[in-house]
């Protein structure tokens, strides 16, 4: 596959996981294509146009005419300079590397990190937090992600690229989108009664058995291992962290459990206040399974070699 390809393969398949349904997602861009419409010609000219067909800011091609044939990738979760440099290293003595492929977004897709993060709101609102409350909550929030990312040198890796001239992309809330339907979809089928049943759920997974080796695998942040989940919300799409009220919300509306993919110190403080249960499933380990999810799907397509970097582990489910 060319390397357009790849990424287009990558938006169409992240917005078919998408928690808020793809009619929800062709609405959005119908919408982004009716203002774009409305603009003054000088307007039109900065506007981010490929935002007219991919709903994910944070998921780009960073170098790379598109049209690079790929059967190689180095994969890793945060991929900058440094691995960008060991690439072009381990290509001088002899190992084939189309592309280098990263989670976790660099350049103009860092910038723009804050704008994914509305699908927060729809998640919100499916598990019952009225959407006037979500959207305020994460109105609040995006603002704060959009001015803390505005003074990062967000393109040095994006140079690297360029000036080695090796093709370089990311997948990041295509790849969380994954995550977030493959969790769910077994919480809901295998209904764990207790968190220690939620851990032991997910230590079946390669990816967080793996992490467990080296500390990094699912943990109890809030409550203890004989409490019961109740209904339990699946925290692990929507760009970052929401708003550390946001645990608040889902308590009032009847959540006993959030499983979350990471979180800083005020969300579990909110967590312990308002008496919700908050498993960290790990960061590293959750983005491992998603990026093996949409690789998965690649495969069926064209066969790969992958060089696994920067905390990747590649684990196959193809039959």
């Amino acid at each position: 596959m060319k390397l357009k390809e790849i990424h287009e393969f990558f938006v169409s398949e992240g917005k078919k996981a998408d928690p808020r349904g793809l009619e929800a997602i062709e609405k959005l861009l119908k919408k982004r294509a009716d203002a774009f419409k409305e603009l003054k010609e000088d307007e039109k000219e900065e506007f981010d146009k490929e935002a007219l067909w991919n709903p994910y800011a944070d998921c780009r091609i960073y170098h790379g005419a598109g049209t690079e044939e790929i059967s190689s990738i180095m994969v890793g979760i945060d991929m900058e300079g440094q691995e960008l440099l060991l690439a072009n290293e381990l290509k001088k003595n002899g190992k084939k590397i189309d592309l280098v492929l990263a989670h976790h977004p660099e350049g103009k897709a860092l910038a723009g990190l804050y704008a994914v993060m509305d699908l927060q709101e729809d998640i919100l609102h499916n598990y019952g937090v009225p959407i006037n409350v979500a959207e305020g909550l994460m109105g609040e929030r995006i603002r704060e992600v959009e001015r803390g990312l505005s003074p990062i040198n967000h393109n040095r890796s994006v140079d690297f690229a360029r000036l080695l001239n090796i093709p370089f992309m990311n997948t990041h809330t295509t790849a969380d989108n994954h995550v977030q339907k493959f969790l769910l979809e077994l919480v809901e089928e295998k209904k764990p009664e207790t968190l220690r049943d939620l851990l032991k759920l997910l230590k079946t997974l390669p990816e967080y058995k793996s992490a467990i080796k080296i500390d990094a695998g699912p943990k109890i942040f809030a409550g203890t291992p004989d409490n019961r989940c109740g209904k339990i919300v699946v925290d692990m799409t929507g760009g970052t962290e929401g708003h550390e009220k946001n645990y608040e919300a889902l308590g009032k509306a009847g959540v006993g459990t959030i499983l979350a993919m990471h979180v800083g110190k005020e969300m579990r403080k909110s967590a312990e206040e308002n008496k919700v249960n908050l498993v960290v499933a790990g960061h590293i380990a959750s983005d491992n399974l998603g990026v093996n999810l949409l690789l998965d799907k690649l495969e069926k397509k064209q066969k790969l070699d992958v060089t696994e970097c920067s905390g990747f582990l590649r684990v196959k489910r193809n039959k």
